[in-house]
């Protein structure tokens, strides 16, 4: 193992629009295999292009390099451009045309500014649309065929334009009665009510999606003692890889959210994740701690290690090298997110942000 090659089972964030000389310093030591950008590190369409050149600068081995584009409020690119439609939205216009549209769009929008991976499409299924949850507008369908369809189309749109794609929240989110993002939610769901719904939609895009984001949520129909679906070699490996035969990357959800920090100290989530079959443990604002993350993964068991390791590389030979970018190649793609609006939603509906997408929510989800 060459040294410090441990960091490349981390994806992390970072704080601000700019690298500080501390964090430069940092990540050129630890070598993250990914970085995952946020609101907080997008200023201007130049100087975010400027952040992402700064880091992969930094690294000896191509980064992947992520964001949450998913459409709506979950649009990161948004704070410096218009905001695509959402997911709900773009069903209930009933256009398959629109959401390749949507997905076509978005992989040259991310290539532009050096992206190589989006963490979308969500495979999860509303089956409340008024739920007051963190999907709320975020799902492509009510039942396991209406998400495959839709979100089956905007997937291989987003592929065929050069990013690789992220399947979420496996193994199904929907039925969280409680946020994630702040607590671990009890999944209540029998193993019959799975298979029926939300595995159906997973087991359609095991081959389909470049990748697979695991939840923060206690699901007792495969995990009898209160454990998380990303901290489980159950639902990881015997469910995910076994089972469902994923070949893929695989990422847990941030480590940083309170469904984990409240239940784990930080050295035992790490040993946990990738002991669960994890090839990526993100850590998205604790930036502070990847030094000593990357302590936590040099002393754990070498199979994990170079199982995950394997993984990764094998993923980082598919990534598209960012475009080349200019202010005026982001203002017409800018343009065409807005037609794209006014396709989905009408001109009048378009210019009014939907009660869901309007406020900014102080947590900024995955």
């Amino acid at each position: 193992m060459k040294p410090h090659s441990g960091g490349q089972l981390l994806l992390v964030g970072v704080r601000g629009p700019q690298l500080s000389a501390y964090e430069a310093k940092l990540l050129r030591r630890v070598q993250p295999g990914g970085y995952i950008l946020f609101g907080r590190n997008i200023k201007t369409a130049g100087q975010l292009r400027t952040l992402i050149d700064d880091l992969r600068a930094l690294s000896q081995v191509e980064p992947i390099m992520t964001i949450d584009q998913e459409g709506g409020r979950v649009s990161r690119l948004r704070l410096i451009g218009n905001e695509p439609p959402n997911a709900q939205q773009l069903r209930e216009k009933g256009d398959p045309a629109l959401i390749r549209r949507h997905g076509e769009i978005t992989g040259r929008l991310l290539r532009l500014f050096g992206f190589n991976l989006d963490l979308c499409p969500v495979l999860d299924i509303s089956f409340n649309d008024s739920a007051d949850n963190s999907l709320r507008g975020r799902c492509y369908g009510t039942n396991a065929a209406q998400v495959a369809k839709n979100a089956g189309v905007f997937n291989d749109a987003l592929r065929r334009a050069g990013v690789a794609s992220c399947g979420k929240h496996f193994p199904g989110y929907s039925a969280a009665t409680i946020d994630a993002h702040h607590d671990l939610p009890k999944i209540e769901r029998s193993r019959t009510e799975l298979e029926a719904n939300e595995l159906a939609v997973f087991r359609q895009f095991s081959a389909e999606v470049d990748s697979m984001m695991i939840c923060h949520g206690w699901y007792p129909a495969f995990e009898p003692d209160k454990t998380p679906a990303s901290l489980s070699r159950r639902v990881v490996t015997e469910l995910l890889r076994e089972e469902l035969g994923f070949a893929g990357l695989v990422m847990t959800d941030d480590l940083d959210m309170g469904a984990i920090v409240n239940e784990y100290s930080f050295d035992q989530m790490l040993r946990l994740a990738l002991a669960a079959g994890n090839d990526l443990a993100m850590i998205c604002h604790r930036v502070e701690k990847i030094g000593e993350a990357l302590a936590v993964i040099e002393k754990l068991p070498g199979r994990d290690v170079e199982r995950a390791l394997e993984n990764v590389a094998r993923f980082k030979t598919k990534l598209a090298l960012p475009m080349p970018f200019s202010e005026s190649a982001f203002d017409r793609l800018n343009q065409e997110i807005w037609d794209l609006r006014v396709a989905t939603l009408g001109e009048e509906r378009a210019r009014v942000p939907s009660p869901e997408d309007g406020a900014r929510s102080p947590v900024e989800l995955y």
